[in-house]
Protein backbone atom coordinates (compact mmCIF):
# COMPACT_ATOMS: atom_id res chain seq x y z
CA UNK A 1 0.00 0.00 0.00
CA UNK A 2 1.26 3.42 -0.80
CA UNK A 3 2.49 5.64 1.67
CA UNK A 4 -0.35 8.65 1.96
CA UNK A 5 1.74 11.84 1.50
CA UNK A 6 2.27 14.44 4.87
CA UNK A 7 3.09 17.65 4.53
CA UNK A 8 6.58 18.62 3.29
CA UNK A 9 7.31 19.66 7.02
CA UNK A 10 6.36 16.90 9.05
CA UNK A 11 7.64 13.97 6.34
CA UNK A 12 10.96 15.79 6.48
CA UNK A 13 11.41 14.77 2.65
CA UNK A 14 9.83 15.34 -0.66
CA UNK A 15 9.33 11.97 -1.62
CA UNK A 16 8.30 9.45 1.20
CA UNK A 17 9.69 5.75 0.88
CA UNK A 18 7.72 2.99 -0.09
CA UNK A 19 5.52 1.90 2.88
CA UNK A 20 6.68 -1.79 2.77
CA UNK A 21 10.20 -0.56 3.19
CA UNK A 22 8.89 1.63 6.15
CA UNK A 23 7.38 -1.34 7.57
CA UNK A 24 10.65 -3.32 6.61
CA UNK A 25 13.17 -1.08 8.74
CA UNK A 26 10.03 -1.09 11.47
CA UNK A 27 10.49 -4.76 11.93
CA UNK A 28 14.34 -4.14 12.49
CA UNK A 29 13.81 -1.12 15.08
CA UNK A 30 11.67 -3.40 17.09
CA UNK A 31 13.81 -6.60 17.19
CA UNK A 32 16.50 -4.56 18.80
CA UNK A 33 17.62 -4.04 21.85
CA UNK A 34 16.97 -0.51 22.09
CA UNK A 35 13.06 -1.54 21.79
CA UNK A 36 12.67 -5.25 22.07
CA UNK A 37 13.78 -5.15 25.88
CA UNK A 38 10.24 -2.92 27.18
CA UNK A 39 6.93 -2.90 26.62
CA UNK A 40 6.02 0.69 26.34
CA UNK A 41 8.64 1.56 23.33
CA UNK A 42 7.57 -0.83 20.68
CA UNK A 43 3.94 -0.48 21.15
CA UNK A 44 4.72 3.68 20.83
CA UNK A 45 6.62 3.17 17.62
CA UNK A 46 4.59 0.46 15.82
CA UNK A 47 1.63 2.41 16.82
CA UNK A 48 2.20 5.72 15.49
CA UNK A 49 4.94 4.13 12.60
CA UNK A 50 1.20 2.24 11.06
CA UNK A 51 -0.88 5.02 11.64
CA UNK A 52 1.35 7.52 10.05
CA UNK A 53 1.39 4.96 7.18
CA UNK A 54 -2.72 4.62 6.77
CA UNK A 55 -2.85 8.43 6.39
CA UNK A 56 -3.99 8.95 10.29
CA UNK A 57 -0.92 11.36 11.18
CA UNK A 58 -3.32 14.16 11.95
CA UNK A 59 -4.82 12.43 14.58
CA UNK A 60 -1.55 10.92 16.58
CA UNK A 61 -2.66 13.44 19.45
CA UNK A 62 -1.05 12.31 23.26
CA UNK A 63 -4.78 11.26 24.04
CA UNK A 64 -5.86 9.52 21.03
CA UNK A 65 -2.43 7.70 21.59
CA UNK A 66 -2.97 6.81 25.37
CA UNK A 67 -6.62 5.44 25.13
CA UNK A 68 -5.74 3.44 21.92
CA UNK A 69 -2.13 2.44 22.11
CA UNK A 70 -1.93 2.38 25.75
CA UNK A 71 -4.98 1.30 26.90
CA UNK A 72 -6.13 4.41 29.36
CA UNK A 73 -9.52 5.85 29.58
CA UNK A 74 -10.88 7.96 27.58
CA UNK A 75 -11.15 10.81 30.03
CA UNK A 76 -7.60 10.28 31.65
CA UNK A 77 -5.72 13.16 32.92
CA UNK A 78 -2.50 13.26 30.65
CA UNK A 79 -0.89 15.77 32.90
CA UNK A 80 -1.57 13.14 35.87
CA UNK A 81 -0.16 10.39 33.84
CA UNK A 82 1.91 11.20 31.06
CA UNK A 83 2.73 8.72 29.63
CA UNK A 84 2.68 9.34 26.47
CA UNK A 85 5.00 11.99 26.88
CA UNK A 86 7.66 10.60 28.82
CA UNK A 87 7.44 7.48 26.61
CA UNK A 88 7.79 9.70 22.99
CA UNK A 89 10.72 11.28 24.86
CA UNK A 90 12.47 8.14 25.06
CA UNK A 91 11.65 6.52 21.78
CA UNK A 92 12.97 9.56 20.29
CA UNK A 93 16.23 9.43 21.69
CA UNK A 94 16.63 5.65 20.92
CA UNK A 95 15.65 6.50 17.35
CA UNK A 96 18.65 8.54 17.10
CA UNK A 97 21.02 6.30 18.98
CA UNK A 98 20.08 3.02 16.52
CA UNK A 99 21.10 5.58 13.73
CA UNK A 100 24.49 6.90 14.96
CA UNK A 101 25.76 3.60 15.25
CA UNK A 102 27.45 3.10 12.27
CA UNK A 103 26.05 -0.45 11.82
CA UNK A 104 22.77 0.76 11.14
CA UNK A 105 24.24 2.80 8.12
CA UNK A 106 22.77 3.06 5.09
CA UNK A 107 19.23 1.60 6.21
CA UNK A 108 15.90 3.48 6.26
CA UNK A 109 15.69 6.49 8.88
CA UNK A 110 13.02 6.54 11.18
CA UNK A 111 12.77 9.94 13.15
CA UNK A 112 10.60 11.81 15.34
CA UNK A 113 11.18 15.38 15.89
CA UNK A 114 10.72 17.23 19.10
CA UNK A 115 7.23 18.45 20.47
CA UNK A 116 5.57 15.71 17.48
CA UNK A 117 4.53 12.27 17.73
CA UNK A 118 4.12 11.77 14.06
CA UNK A 119 7.20 9.80 12.45
CA UNK A 120 8.91 10.78 9.73
CA UNK A 121 11.04 8.64 7.06
CA UNK A 122 13.62 9.44 4.91
CA UNK A 123 16.69 7.85 2.54
CA UNK A 124 19.82 8.01 4.62
CA UNK A 125 21.19 9.73 1.59
CA UNK A 126 18.62 12.84 1.90
CA UNK A 127 20.04 15.81 4.05
CA UNK A 128 17.65 17.17 6.82
CA UNK A 129 16.90 20.42 8.50
CA UNK A 130 18.89 21.18 11.18
CA UNK A 131 15.98 22.69 13.08
CA UNK A 132 13.85 19.39 13.46
CA UNK A 133 17.37 18.75 15.80
CA UNK A 134 17.88 15.73 13.72
CA UNK A 135 21.18 13.99 12.49
CA UNK A 136 22.77 15.36 9.32
CA UNK A 137 23.52 13.65 6.11
CA UNK A 138 26.60 11.80 7.79
CA UNK A 139 25.33 8.53 6.36
CA UNK A 140 27.80 6.13 4.08
CA UNK A 141 30.81 8.54 5.19
CA UNK A 142 29.42 11.90 3.52
CA UNK A 143 29.69 15.24 5.19
CA UNK A 144 27.76 18.32 4.92
CA UNK A 145 29.53 19.48 2.12
CA UNK A 146 29.00 16.25 0.17
CA UNK A 147 25.07 16.71 0.27
CA UNK A 148 23.51 18.18 -2.97
CA UNK A 149 22.02 21.20 -1.89
CA UNK A 150 22.15 24.74 -2.85
CA UNK A 151 25.34 26.62 -1.74
CA UNK A 152 22.25 28.99 -0.05
CA UNK A 153 20.71 25.96 1.99
CA UNK A 154 24.13 24.53 3.19
CA UNK A 155 25.26 27.92 4.41
CA UNK A 156 21.68 29.06 6.10
CA UNK A 157 22.19 25.38 7.81
CA UNK A 158 25.81 25.75 8.99
CA UNK A 159 24.49 28.33 11.16
CA UNK A 160 24.18 27.63 14.93
CA UNK A 161 20.99 26.97 16.51
CA UNK A 162 19.97 29.87 18.81
CA UNK A 163 21.66 29.85 22.09
CA UNK A 164 19.90 31.05 25.31
CA UNK A 165 17.03 32.43 23.89
CA UNK A 166 14.37 29.55 25.40
CA UNK A 167 12.67 30.77 28.49
CA UNK A 168 13.99 28.11 30.27
CA UNK A 169 17.67 29.12 29.71
CA UNK A 170 17.53 32.98 30.12
CA UNK A 171 18.51 33.06 33.92
CA UNK A 172 20.96 30.19 33.32
CA UNK A 173 23.26 33.48 33.67
CA UNK A 174 22.61 34.44 36.55
CA UNK A 175 23.53 30.94 38.53
CA UNK A 176 26.79 30.98 36.06
CA UNK A 177 28.09 34.52 37.19
CA UNK A 178 27.14 33.13 41.30
CA UNK A 179 29.14 30.34 40.64
CA UNK A 180 32.18 31.76 38.51
CA UNK A 181 32.32 34.70 41.48
CA UNK A 182 32.12 32.20 44.07
CA UNK A 183 35.01 29.87 42.31
CA UNK A 184 37.49 33.36 42.12
CA UNK A 185 36.50 34.60 45.41
CA UNK A 186 38.78 32.21 46.58
CA UNK A 187 41.64 33.63 45.56
CA UNK A 188 43.71 34.19 42.34
CA UNK A 189 44.78 31.64 40.40
CA UNK A 190 48.48 31.05 40.32
CA UNK A 191 49.48 29.91 36.87
CA UNK A 192 52.48 27.34 37.45
CA UNK A 193 55.41 27.29 35.31
CA UNK A 194 54.50 23.18 34.30
CA UNK A 195 51.26 22.85 33.65
CA UNK A 196 49.25 21.56 36.08
CA UNK A 197 46.77 18.22 35.43
CA UNK A 198 43.86 20.59 35.56
CA UNK A 199 45.10 22.66 32.88
CA UNK A 200 46.33 19.42 30.82
CA UNK A 201 43.27 17.80 31.57
CA UNK A 202 41.18 21.34 30.30
CA UNK A 203 43.41 21.74 27.34
CA UNK A 204 41.44 20.64 24.77
CA UNK A 205 39.55 22.79 25.77
CA UNK A 206 41.07 25.76 26.58
CA UNK A 207 43.06 25.49 23.87
CA UNK A 208 40.74 25.38 21.19
CA UNK A 209 40.64 28.16 18.16
CA UNK A 210 36.79 27.05 17.95
CA UNK A 211 33.60 27.50 19.34
CA UNK A 212 33.09 25.41 22.37
CA UNK A 213 30.06 23.69 22.83
CA UNK A 214 28.49 23.19 26.07
CA UNK A 215 25.26 20.71 25.53
CA UNK A 216 22.88 19.75 28.55
CA UNK A 217 20.39 17.20 28.67
CA UNK A 218 16.73 18.15 29.52
CA UNK A 219 14.70 15.65 32.00
CA UNK A 220 11.93 14.31 30.56
CA UNK A 221 8.52 14.20 32.97
CA UNK A 222 8.64 11.16 34.57
CA UNK A 223 11.83 11.60 36.01
CA UNK A 224 11.31 15.30 36.86
CA UNK A 225 8.27 13.64 38.52
CA UNK A 226 10.58 11.47 40.60
CA UNK A 227 13.23 13.68 41.05
CA UNK A 228 11.39 16.72 42.84
CA UNK A 229 9.05 14.04 45.15
CA UNK A 230 11.27 11.01 46.38
CA UNK A 231 14.14 12.51 46.33
CA UNK A 232 13.47 16.56 46.96
CA UNK A 233 16.27 17.43 44.49
CA UNK A 234 15.15 20.69 42.76
CA UNK A 235 15.08 21.47 38.96
CA UNK A 236 16.22 25.04 37.49
CA UNK A 237 13.36 25.33 34.81
CA UNK A 238 13.44 22.48 32.47
CA UNK A 239 17.22 21.62 33.92
CA UNK A 240 18.78 19.28 36.86
CA UNK A 241 20.41 21.88 39.43
CA UNK A 242 23.09 19.40 39.23
CA UNK A 243 23.98 19.56 35.55
CA UNK A 244 24.04 23.03 36.17
CA UNK A 245 26.15 23.93 38.81
CA UNK A 246 28.20 20.83 36.78
CA UNK A 247 27.72 23.68 33.78
CA UNK A 248 29.34 26.74 36.07
CA UNK A 249 32.75 23.80 37.00
CA UNK A 250 32.96 23.00 33.78
CA UNK A 251 33.41 26.63 32.13
CA UNK A 252 35.76 28.38 34.83
CA UNK A 253 38.82 26.83 33.34
CA UNK A 254 37.75 28.15 30.11
CA UNK A 255 37.10 31.87 31.39
CA UNK A 256 40.71 32.93 32.12
CA UNK A 257 41.29 32.24 28.46
CA UNK A 258 38.83 34.24 27.33
CA UNK A 259 37.34 31.61 25.17
CA UNK A 260 33.91 31.53 23.11
CA UNK A 261 31.29 28.94 23.84
CA UNK A 262 27.72 28.43 23.22
CA UNK A 263 25.27 26.51 25.95
CA UNK A 264 22.65 24.50 24.08
CA UNK A 265 20.19 21.56 25.13
CA UNK A 266 21.09 18.19 23.34
CA UNK A 267 17.58 18.82 20.95
CA UNK A 268 19.12 22.64 20.04
CA UNK A 269 21.78 21.16 18.80
CA UNK A 270 23.08 18.73 15.81
CA UNK A 271 25.66 17.02 13.94
CA UNK A 272 27.24 20.07 12.15
CA UNK A 273 27.67 22.29 14.65
CA UNK A 274 29.64 19.56 17.18
CA UNK A 275 31.86 19.22 14.21
CA UNK A 276 32.88 22.79 14.79
CA UNK A 277 34.86 22.72 18.00
CA UNK A 278 35.30 20.90 21.15
CA UNK A 279 32.46 19.90 23.07
CA UNK A 280 31.58 19.17 26.90
CA UNK A 281 28.55 16.92 26.87
CA UNK A 282 26.81 16.98 30.82
CA UNK A 283 24.43 14.31 32.05
CA UNK A 284 23.65 11.01 30.56
CA UNK A 285 20.57 9.43 29.86
CA UNK A 286 18.78 12.66 29.55
CA UNK A 287 21.90 13.69 27.01
CA UNK A 288 21.37 12.00 23.84
CA UNK A 289 24.86 13.21 22.57
CA UNK A 290 26.20 11.20 25.95
CA UNK A 291 24.51 8.37 24.74
CA UNK A 292 25.52 8.21 21.81
CA UNK A 293 29.33 8.95 21.76
CA UNK A 294 29.56 6.31 24.90
CA UNK A 295 28.09 3.41 23.55
CA UNK A 296 30.77 2.20 22.04
CA UNK A 297 33.26 3.24 24.87
CA UNK A 298 34.96 0.62 27.70
CA UNK A 299 32.59 2.36 30.32
CA UNK A 300 28.92 3.46 29.31
CA UNK A 301 25.50 3.66 30.14
CA UNK A 302 22.68 1.19 29.55
CA UNK A 303 19.07 0.13 30.19
CA UNK A 304 18.46 -3.19 31.22
CA UNK A 305 14.46 -4.19 32.37
CA UNK A 306 14.26 -0.51 32.64
CA UNK A 307 17.08 -0.47 35.39
CA UNK A 308 19.50 2.72 34.18
CA UNK A 309 22.92 1.24 35.47
CA UNK A 310 26.80 1.63 34.34
CA UNK A 311 28.77 -1.19 32.46
CA UNK A 312 32.43 -1.98 32.03
CA UNK A 313 32.33 -3.51 28.77
CA UNK A 314 35.61 -4.52 28.79
CA UNK A 315 35.37 -6.49 31.63
CA UNK A 316 35.17 -10.35 31.10
CA UNK A 317 31.66 -10.65 33.18
CA UNK A 318 30.71 -7.51 31.62
CA UNK A 319 30.81 -5.74 35.18
CA UNK A 320 28.26 -3.14 36.10
CA UNK A 321 27.66 -0.29 38.71
CA UNK A 322 23.60 0.53 39.67
CA UNK A 323 21.91 2.95 41.71
CA UNK A 324 21.91 1.96 45.28
CA UNK A 325 18.26 3.09 47.85
CA UNK A 326 17.97 2.54 51.06
CA UNK A 327 14.92 1.02 52.26
CA UNK A 328 12.00 2.03 51.87
CA UNK A 329 13.06 3.37 48.11
CA UNK A 330 12.75 6.89 48.88
CA UNK A 331 16.56 7.60 49.32
CA UNK A 332 19.58 7.66 47.25
CA UNK A 333 22.39 5.99 48.82
CA UNK A 334 25.14 5.76 45.82
CA UNK A 335 24.88 7.15 42.63
CA UNK A 336 27.83 6.79 39.94
CA UNK A 337 29.38 8.93 36.83
CA UNK A 338 31.67 8.82 34.12
CA UNK A 339 34.42 11.01 33.27
CA UNK A 340 35.56 10.68 29.79
CA UNK A 341 38.30 13.23 28.11
CA UNK A 342 38.26 11.68 23.82
CA UNK A 343 38.72 12.10 20.70
CA UNK A 344 35.44 11.71 18.67
CA UNK A 345 36.47 9.54 15.32
CA UNK A 346 32.47 10.61 14.50
CA UNK A 347 32.56 14.24 14.91
CA UNK A 348 36.34 14.69 14.73
CA UNK A 349 36.77 16.60 17.73
CA UNK A 350 37.38 16.54 21.50
CA UNK A 351 35.15 15.40 23.26
CA UNK A 352 34.80 15.79 27.38
CA UNK A 353 32.13 14.12 29.37
CA UNK A 354 30.64 14.99 32.93
CA UNK A 355 27.97 12.29 33.31
CA UNK A 356 26.13 10.79 36.14
CA UNK A 357 23.17 7.93 36.31
CA UNK A 358 21.49 10.70 38.18
CA UNK A 359 22.40 14.15 38.91
CA UNK A 360 24.42 13.38 42.15
CA UNK A 361 26.56 11.63 40.33
CA UNK A 362 27.11 14.42 37.52
CA UNK A 363 27.86 17.04 40.47
CA UNK A 364 30.23 14.59 42.44
CA UNK A 365 31.87 13.84 38.95
CA UNK A 366 32.38 18.03 38.33
CA UNK A 367 34.14 17.73 41.35
CA UNK A 368 36.84 15.64 39.84
CA UNK A 369 37.56 17.73 36.85
CA UNK A 370 37.04 20.64 39.24
CA UNK A 371 38.86 20.31 42.11
CA UNK A 372 42.77 19.43 41.73
CA UNK A 373 43.10 17.31 45.04
CA UNK A 374 40.45 15.05 43.22
CA UNK A 375 41.80 14.99 39.97
CA UNK A 376 45.53 14.36 40.91
CA UNK A 377 44.22 11.48 42.30
CA UNK A 378 42.27 10.04 39.60
CA UNK A 379 45.05 10.73 37.68
CA UNK A 380 47.25 7.86 39.91
CA UNK A 381 45.23 4.99 38.35
CA UNK A 382 46.02 6.73 35.05
CA UNK A 383 49.69 5.90 33.26
CA UNK A 384 52.02 9.50 33.08
CA UNK A 385 51.46 10.60 29.28
CA UNK A 386 47.52 10.37 29.70
CA UNK A 387 46.74 13.10 28.11
CA UNK A 388 47.86 12.05 25.13
CA UNK A 389 45.50 9.34 25.17
CA UNK A 390 41.84 8.66 25.60
CA UNK A 391 40.65 8.60 29.03
CA UNK A 392 38.02 7.31 30.94
CA UNK A 393 36.74 6.66 34.27
CA UNK A 394 34.42 5.58 36.54
CA UNK A 395 32.73 7.73 39.64
CA UNK A 396 30.73 6.34 43.20
CA UNK A 397 29.58 9.12 45.38
CA UNK A 398 27.43 8.70 48.75
CA UNK A 399 23.90 10.51 48.23
CA UNK A 400 23.50 12.31 51.48
CA UNK A 401 19.91 13.31 51.58
CA UNK A 402 19.85 14.61 48.11
CA UNK A 403 23.40 15.85 48.06
CA UNK A 404 26.54 14.36 46.64
CA UNK A 405 29.13 13.58 48.71
CA UNK A 406 32.89 13.02 47.88
CA UNK A 407 34.05 11.73 44.76
CA UNK A 408 35.69 8.09 44.90
CA UNK A 409 37.47 6.81 41.87
CA UNK A 410 36.80 3.46 41.17
CA UNK A 411 38.05 2.31 37.62
CA UNK A 412 39.86 4.32 34.76
CA UNK A 413 41.10 3.07 31.48
CA UNK A 414 42.84 4.87 28.45
CA UNK A 415 43.39 3.76 25.03
CA UNK A 416 44.38 5.19 22.02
Amino acid sequence: MPLLPQSEKEAGHSFPPDASAVRDQLKRLLAHPLFANSKRYPVFLAYTVEQTLLGNAGELKERTIGVEAFGREPNYDVNLDPVVRTTAAEVRKRLIQYFYNTDHFGELIVELSVGSYVPSFRDPTVSVNLESGSLVSQRNGATPQDSPTTESKSAEAALPPPVLTRHRWISIATLLLLALFAGFGMGRIQIPRKPSNLERFWEPVTAASGKVTYCLGQPIDAVDRERTTPNGMPLYGRLDVSDVITLARSIVPLVPKGGDFRVVSDSEIGYTQLREGPVVLIGAFDNVWTMRITQDLPFGFEYDSQVRRLVDRKSPEKRFWTLQWQVPYTKLAKDYAIIARIHDSVTGQPVIIIAGILGEGTEAASEVVFKPAYLDEMLKKAPKNWDQLNLEAVIETNVIEGHAGPPTVLAVETWR
